[in-house]
């Protein structure tokens, strides 16, 4: 593919609470064996892009331990291949990264030593299945100078940049995280636009101390520059809170979600634990859940995801819940409509229950017994 890839992913992020205390929000697990990145990494190489720079920053080690061998997306090349790119201090600059547009000022010589004529941006907390052959199809039949993935969506529309398009799907209007949001056309983050074009307006950024790509460069110019909208009408998510991480993960308990993602070609790619298969143990019940491997289960799981070596003890209830890696689970416990965070101990006999309307509880591994 005649285009190079850059995935953002150094955002500090406050919506998650104690999950990205610790751990980059792309670096967050997704669907029991699963990261954020991996989905945007997959499409990138399943679409034929060759090279691509994952730019990081905040809580960046968990994410870099996951991306330190690129052969699991077979970015293992001699041309092209996985970048990783954190702040680092050089004879003119000791600064950590502004904003997005700072970020890919900060490595442009990335960009200036490319040939390739087009640049796709991404975002690394996005969940969704795409061909970016198709949407640069469409980019260039458009003229486009940049090219917008968007979606419709229903729910938390403020936590979205807002377009309005033209018959031609052209965008004339676009509004970062609205209070009160117009429409159900969403931007998804991921941006098509030609790679000089793309130099040019990040230098012009940074003349002018500007740090941000989409107030300074997608709103600043949505009247000057051919901006277009490309819909993407199959599933897609970001994990930027509480409340969609939660759903996403629960949305992959559905069979044609997860065989779409995991099992028909292309499928998304990750990281391969070695660890044995997930054991049930006499008395254990699971009805309608994601277990991975390395987990112990002795009590009973309910539409829940389990991720890499949980345990769950005997006579225990885990109901509704997304459970992290190495997670502990004792005995006679009841969880339910919970986030359980990685490496977590819950006590013999501790109750976590909540309504599980819109309210979801984070347990942490410093939190102690509540009944």
């Amino acid at each position: 593919m005649r285009a190079l890839g850059i995935i953002l992913a150094g955002g500090k992020n406050e919506r998650l609470r104690e999950l990205t205390y610790k751990r980059a929000v792309a670096a967050m697990p997704i669907a029991g064996s699963y990261r954020a990145i991996d989905f945007s990494l997959s499409n990138m190489m399943n679409s034929g892009i060759s090279k691509v720079a994952v730019v990081t920053q905040y809580n960046s080690r968990s994410l870099i331990e996951h991306l330190s061998s690129s052969k699991w997306w077979d970015f293992g090349r001699k041309h092209g291949g996985l970048y990783v790119f954190t702040p680092y201090i050089t004879r003119d600059s000791s600064l950590w990264y502004r904003g997005t547009a700072d970020a890919i000022h900060q490595n442009l010589s990335y960009l200036k030593d490319s040939h390739e004529p087009y640049a796709i941006v991404a975002q690394g907390d996005a969940v969704c299945k795409i061909d970016f052959n198709r949407v640069l199809e469409y980019h260039v039949e458009k003229r486009a100078d940049i090219t917008i993935v968007c979606a419709r969506m229903e729910q938390e529309l403020h936590r979205y940049g807002m377009v309005e398009v033209d018959e031609d799907n052209r965008i004339v209007e676009f509004e970062e995280k609205p209070v009160d949001p117009k429409g159900d056309i969403v931007s998804t983050g991921i941006y098509i636009i030609r790679r000089r074009l793309l130099i040019e307006l990040i230098e012009a950024c940074a003349k002018e101390e500007r740090y941000d790509f989409v107030s300074d460069v997608i709103i600043r110019y949505r009247k000057q520059k051919r901006i277009y909208a490309y819909l993407h009408d199959d599933y897609w998510s970001s994990i930027a809170s509480l409340p969609s991480y939660y759903q996403v993960n629960m949305d992959f308990l559905k069979r044609e979600n997860r065989d779409k993602f995991f099992r028909e070609y292309p499928t998304i790619m990750t990281k391969v634990e070695d660890e044995p298969p997930a054991k049930f143990n006499q008395g254990s019940r699971l009805s309608n859940s994601l277990c991975s491997s390395g987990c112990i289960i002795n009590g009973q799981v309910d539409d829940s995801v389990l991720f890499r070596k949980v345990f769950v003890g005997r006579n225990s209830v885990v109901r509704n819940s997304i459970i992290m890696d190495g997670a502990y689970i004792g005995e006679n416990c009841i969880v339910e409509n919970c986030i359980v965070d990685s490496k977590s101990r819950i006590s013999d006999g501790s109750v976590y229950i909540t309504s599980g309307q819109g309210d979801i509880r984070v347990v942490s591994q410093k939190e102690q017994y509540t009944g």
